[in-house]
């Protein structure tokens, strides 16, 4: 992936004031506690199929005891499920699908890490949709800590199914 600037000026976001915190990601987001993976979504723009969001990483999350001891870094895996949840936001909030589909995580390409993330820092993702469709969705994600690329990785999407077949609501 070319080393592009985000197509977004991040300095110029509210972190302070989201879009969408978490109550609002939880009510189209079924993940909860542990993998809750978002803070806030900060910036949409349906017509460019831009997304921001961001996850503030705390000392006292479930990994940091393990991985590693001593010098906590926010895994690779669960940098891609902020994406994917990130994703999975902007298709529920636009209303891509049917409503009350579960879209769940199809694939992970072109997954790259630049950097560590730690206990402490602010993990601003940044999503460009390349495909965005009811039964597919692909985007182009990017994650920073401050002005440093943390990631960068294609996410795609695919509907899962009802929730409430799944999730028995």
């Amino acid at each position: 992936m070319a080393a592009e600037p985000p197509p977004v000026d991040l300095s110029a976001l509210d972190y302070e004031h989201p879009l969408a915190g978490i109550e609002q990601i939880r009510a189209v987001n079924p993940q909860r506690y542990e993998f809750e993976m978002l803070t806030g979504i900060v910036h949409i723009d349906p017509a460019a199929k831009v997304i921001v969001g961001f996850k503030d990483i705390r000392p006292d999350e479930f990994w940091v005891r393990g991985h590693m001891p001593n010098y906590p870094l926010f895994p690779g895996v669960l940098m891609c499920e902020s994406a994917a949840q990130m994703c999975g936001f902007y298709y529920f909030h636009q209303k891509i699908g049917d409503a009350g589909v579960l879209m769940g995580l199809g694939g992970i390409d072109e997954a790259r890490f630049h950097r560590p993330v730690r206990p402490g820092e602010r993990l601003v993702l940044v999503g460009v949709g390349v495909k965005i469709h009811r039964r597919l969705m692909r985007f182009r994600v990017t994650g920073y800590v401050g002005t440093e690329k943390a990631f960068e990785a294609i996410m795609t999407g695919v509907p899962l199914g009802k929730l409430e077949e799944l999730f028995g609501a």
